[in-house]
């Protein structure tokens, strides 16, 4: 009989090993009484898990190493080494920010080569086809916690800044889990690396960079031929450099149609021409300084506020008290209170608005065509939507009922 695998959580990830055929029993905290899905899979309270019983354990990524469905494993493993042996050629992405867009525009120049693109985003690995010749993977930190043996063929490893600090114990450790990839890679590979690792161990062939600049000088791109700014700037550079590194092409006209997920610096027109920028997606600081460098040359109306977890807020009001066009802040969700706190210890116009429709109608009063009003929360949405994109779609909404 063939192993069953003990999956613990019932997410996307593991449901995606029952789907493709394996037998899986589910172990999940908001399970109180074992029950047989539609599909047929048991699935069970954690406390019912017995590792006596267990011969492989299969986690979702994002529960802990805290937990105690981890602590008794005795045969753990990622989804990623599950399928080591039968992965083609991959390229991993990782980083704090912006590991979504990057494995899209990645995927994008190589569709016509055959690639597909899952992990982290879109597609489990157990559900992607693996008689495609590539795989671009968006790998979470959490992923590359519990992989011991899976590696890529490329890795692009995005900046990495302060987050899920709670979850892995420390910066150092959240570093350590991104950088684990290096350590396993071989010669003949590559890893397009943060210059500040550059003395971190590998076997494979480093391309280091601080930012696009030194990166389009490595590959001789033209910047000037790239339809994208800011942040998506780097992004798109990444790509071309991924199609060069394999066929020793570099096709601007490819990068640059491109399209953008929504709610990742979406830009919106009102009915007067003004501009607005939906970037509900920017669910950390460092995402809505990314946003902030994008702007930087307008006046700009800010919203700003949600669930940020208790994180240090002043390494964004040092960036929103840099920003060299004037800019008024609007605050709603749950630390509506603290960030009006800190923006009146940094002299910052401010407007407590609390709701995300209040701050719309207070913005258009202010709005013209030379000045941005731009939501990048710097905050996850929980406390007052249901997601980052349902407050996104509400932003949008908002803006087109204005007459």
């Amino acid at each position: 009989m063939a192993n069953i695998i003990s999956c613990f959580g019932y997410g996307k990830t593991t449901k995606a090993l029952a789907e493709s055929g394996h037998t899986c029993i589910f172990y999940d905290d908001k399970v109180t009484k074992p029950f047989t899905d539609t599909e047929g899979n048991r699935v069970c309270p954690s406390h019912l898990f017995n590792p006596k019983y267990s011969t492989l354990e299969i986690p979702s990524p994002g529960i802990a190493p805290s937990h105690p469905l981890i602590q008794q494993a005795q045969h753990l493993m990622s989804d990623y080494d599950f399928y080591a042996e039968k992965m083609p050629f991959s390229i991993w992405v990782s980083g704090t920010n912006g590991k979504t867009t990057t494995t899209q525009m990645i995927t994008h120049m190589l569709a016509s080569r055959g690639a597909v693109c899952g992990g982290n985003i879109g597609t489990p690995v157990a559900l992607l086809d693996v008689r495609a010749p590539i795989w671009v993977l968006e790998t979470s930190s959490f992923t590359l916690h519990y992989t011991r043996h899976a590696h890529p063929n490329i890795y692009v490893l995005l900046p990495i800044t302060p987050d899920h600090i709670g979850w892995h114990g420390s910066m150092e450790a959240y570093e350590h889990d991104k950088l684990k990839p290096l350590g396993q890679m071989r010669e003949g590979e590559a890893v397009i690396l943060p210059r500040k690792y550059a003395h971190y161990p590998t076997a494979g062939f480093k391309i280091l960079y601080d930012n696009e600049h030194d990166l389009a000088a490595y590959f001789g791109f033209d910047l000037e031929k790239i339809a994208f700014d800011g942040v998506f700037l780097l992004d798109a550079v990444i790509a071309l450099g991924i199609e060069t590194i394999l066929y020793n092409q570099s096709h601007y006209d490819t990068i640059n149609t491109f399209v953008m997920d929504t709610h990742r610096q979406e830009r919106i027109y009102d009915t007067l021409g003004r501009l607005w920028v939906n970037d509900s997606k920017a669910t950390n600081i460092d995402a809505t300084c990314a946003a902030l460098r994008s702007f930087d040359d307008h006046p700009l109306h800010l919203i700003l506020g949600g669930d940020d977890k208790g994180v240090d807020l002043i390494p964004l009001f040092n960036a929103l008290e840099k920003f060299p066009s004037k800019i008024t802040l609007y605050l709603i969700g749950s630390n509506a209170s603290r960030l009006g706190t800190l923006a009146k210890q940094y002299h910052l116009e401010h407007v407590i608005s609390q709701f995300l429709d209040a701050a719309v109608s207070e913005i258009s009063r202010r709005h013209n065509s030379q000045s941005v009003a731009l939501l990048s929360p710097a905050a996850a949405s929980l406390d007052q939507f249901a997601s980052y994109t349902a407050r996104g779609d509400a932003f949008k909404a908002h803006v087109g009922a204005l007459s």
